[in-house]
């Protein structure tokens, strides 16, 4: 039977008594509805009294409902917003398969059904753990910063990485009759979360984590310090209250208003600054010590002078971290003195706007300690963390859920994926399942032939996302593909891979790659419909000696049939008429006053000159009006003239624009053949206007015998090489058989 901890208020029935429990909870009326947070209970509750549906083992009911309280009240104490609350609530029901997303999205919004989404998706780590059943967290230092990056880089909305922090505090406490689980959680607390909640600069959760992770890994240091601290926890609060009423009655003489508390010292810290000082427990000072908190800067300064007046400080042992702040933007005076009875007393003093800061996040360390020193300071991570501290304290400070939820989107530029056995690797965002292998092993990238993302066959143009287990399928042959070399077919995003299967192919012998690159020049020029392209001046275009030395470049991959599709459309107008016919139309011009050819698209073939009138400029908002044998008149819209005209014969008027001095359009007439089925014209249009591709024309034979649909297509062309991408797009469309280009004799 499940436990209910002994403070939360219970009904005659045993039940928890929800009303009474938010009614002592630190939220903010303002924000938070009530009502609406006790309606999440209740369906909480419900759920747990519900058998899961998961296989997960050892899911224990009601916990479910009792986490959700006190993961409620971890984040009501970091004055979180409605949502954030709820989502908390839920998030036990739908991890065990008691409540669903569509449920949630449906009775309290898609914002709560996104965070909890969110959380869920943060349990990559712990899935990966148990399905190995082996210590993936906890390996090297750089392997646990990497997790621990991934972490942030999954978190599309700050609150999520909050709502998993609560999470974890609760779980960690609820271990402490678990020695099953003990250590499990623990690692990964003291790995992952422990560090999150520091670089985020929640001082109370990150002190808990650590202090009670510290306590399942290093039982027997822990016992140690806490048995140190313990037989002299007594005379220790004696010496406190002591040496606070002393401080209080010196402060108020000199008309210093000041808090003063006793400030407990973590066992964790301890051992860690006797691990890293190399000293003993007496030699730790600020076992005893006391926080004192002033209302501004300059009440510093003079209470520490008031505590320099009462006892005789320790040399070397002050620190003023308000005229030099931490790197990490800790502000605060620390001195330790000879105090009462010649003991030793540290003594922090700060304004109570430094301690909020401090507590909730305003002074997280900028890069962790452990990194490069000659790292960059400002690198995007550390922005991002930087940016989620500011919108937390912002967040306490206005009180308002709808304003702050808008800031909560994150761009990310890097994805954190697993390999099958749970290590963690970085890669450029945009990579694919081929910059995975190649970042593995050379011969996990030679030999790939397809890749499983969480278990699904997915192409290896596949673009990963961050949290994705990628697993890679080999085959015998270790040869890497030449077209896995071609920038738009998307095989690879990362230059390391590519530069890896570059000088796979430069081994090769020369007469091979010879071979290989005139296939495959002679494939792409016949789809393009190029028969007349003079060899030996792509060859000179490339800076090659001669035409089998720029197939033998073709085929190592140093040069990319894409490249040689472009300088054979720059062919089109050499003087001894080569492949003129390659591309030939022009895009109308117009003469300005000055008589400068300027073009204007949207008028076809008809002439055009700009009107007298208003003589427009480029940039300008323009209009066209077809004139009687004389083409087309550009006048600005709002050109007098112009609206005359209008009124009289509206049908002449037509909408133009400025085109691209650079850019010229093509007619092209291609061929593509594909088995019919449902959506097929509607994917190929979608591909077309992706490349931005103009259509002209369009008809479709489809023979019912065998079902296969036949497309000719006009297009207007800016370049070969675009047409060639558009070629691969439309080949790589499900039921496609053949594209290419045809062309009159």
């Amino acid at each position: 039977m499940v436990k209910v901890r002994e403070d939360f208020p219970l009904l005659d029935n045993g039940r928890v008594d929800v009303e009474s429990w938010i009614a002592r909870l630190s939220i903010n009326d303002q924000v938070i509805d009530r009502k609406g947070l006790q309606r999440a209970l209740a369906v909480a509750e419900q759920c747990a009294a519900l058998p899961a549906l998961t296989q997960t083992p050892q899911v224990q009911g009601m916990s479910g409902f009792y986490t959700a309280l006190e993961m409620v009240e971890i984040l009501a104490d970091l004055h979180l917003d409605q949502d954030s609350l709820i989502a908390a609530t839920l998030f036990r029901a739908v991890r065990e398969s008691r409540l669903t997303l569509t449920t949630i999205e449906r009775d309290f919004g898609s914002s709560v059904a996104k965070l909890v989404d969110g959380v869920l998706g943060m349990a990559a780590i712990s899935r990966v753990n148990a399905e190995l059943d082996a210590p993936v967290l906890g390996q090297s230092e750089a392997q646990s910063e990497t997790i621990r990056k991934m972490l942030v880089a999954l978190v599309d909305d700050v609150r999520v990485a909050l709502i998993k922090l609560a999470e974890r505090t609760s779980a960690i406490r609820a271990v402490k009759d678990r020695p099953d689980k003990r250590y499990r959680v623990a690692r990964e607390v003291a790995d992952i979360y422990a560090p999150l909640a520091h670089r985020l600069g929640i001082g109370h959760i990150k002190w808990e984590l650590e202090d009670l992770s510290f306590r399942y890994l290093q039982p027997l240091a822990y016992k140690k310090i806490a048995k140190l601290l313990d037989e002299k926890r007594l005379d220790r609060q004696t010496f406190i209250d002591h040496a606070i009423g002393t401080l209080e009655t010196a402060l108020k003489a000199d008309n210093i208003q000041a808090d003063i508390a006793g400030r407990a010292k973590h066992i964790y810290s301890i051992w860690r600054k006797m691990q890293r000082k190399g000293i003993g427990f007496s030699q730790v000072y600020d076992i005893r010590a006391v926080r004192v908190l002033v209302p501004d800067t300059k009440s510093c300064y003079a209470a520490l002078g008031v505590v320099h007046g009462l006892w005789r400080n320790i040399p070397n042992e002050f620190d003023d971290y308000i005229a030099n702040p931490k790197e990490n933007g800790y502000r605060s005076l620390h001195t330790a003195v000879i105090g009462p009875d010649g003991k030793v007393l540290e003594i922090q003093i700060r304004t109570r706007s430094m301690h909020e800061e401090a507590e909730f996040g305003v002074c997280s360390h900028w890069m962790y300690k452990g990194t490069d020193k000659n790292a960059k300071s400002s690198n995007s991570y550390d922005e991002k963390i930087a940016w989620l501290r500011q919108v937390l304290d912002w967040h306490e400070e206005s009180g308002s859920s709808s304003d702050v939820a808008e800031q909560f989107t994150h761009t990310q530029d890097r994805v954190y994926v697993f390999t099958p056995d749970g290590h963690v690797v970085n890669l450029q965002n945009g990579a694919t399942p081929l910059d995975f292998a190649y970042h593995i092993h050379t011969e996990v990238g030679n030999c790939c032939r397809g890749a499983k993302v969480n278990g699904r066959i997915v192409p290896l143009t596949y673009t990963l996302k961050t949290g994705e287990r990628v697993e890679i399928l080999t085959g015998k042959d270790s040869e890497p593909r030449r077209d896995w070399l071609q920038n738009n077919l998307g095989y690879l995003k990362t230059s390391r891979a590519r530069t890896k299967v570059q000088h796979w192919f430069r081994l090769q012998a020369k007469e091979d790659n010879i071979i290989a690159g005139r296939a495959l020049l002679d494939k792409e020029f016949k789809r393009l419909a190029l028969n007349s392209i003079d060899y030996k001046y792509l060859a000179d275009q490339m800076h090659c000696a001669s035409v089998d030395d720029m197939y033998a470049s073709v085929g190592a991959g140093e040069i990319s049939t894409f490249q040689l599709i472009k300088a054979a459309h720059n062919l089109t107008g050499r003087e001894d008429g080569t492949a003129q016919s390659v591309l030939r139309l022009r895009a109308p011009s117009a003469k300005n006053g000055d008589g400068n050819q300027i073009r204007i698209s949207g008028v076809g073939n008809l002439m055009t000159y700009f009107a007298r009138c208003c003589k427009p400029l480029p940039g300008e908002a323009i209009a066209g009006y077809i004139t009687v044998g004389r083409g087309v008149s550009v006048h600005l819209q709002d050109c007098n003239k112009l609206l005359q005209l209008q009124s009289v014969e509206p049908q002449r008027i037509i909408a133009v624009d400025w085109a691209d001095d650079q850019i010229e359009t093509y007619p092209v007439d291609i061929e593509l053949e594909a088995y019919d089925r449902q959506g097929l014209l509607r994917d190929i249009t979608q591909q077309l206007a992706t490349e931005k591709v103009n259509v002209i024309s369009m008809s479709t034979v489809t023979d019912t015998a065998n079902h296969m649909a036949t497309m000719n297509i006009r297009l207007e062309i800016r370049d070969l090489a675009t047409l060639s991408d558009l070629f691969n797009r439309l080949n790589g469309l499900p039921n496609v058989v053949a594209v290419r280009r045809i062309r009159e004799n």
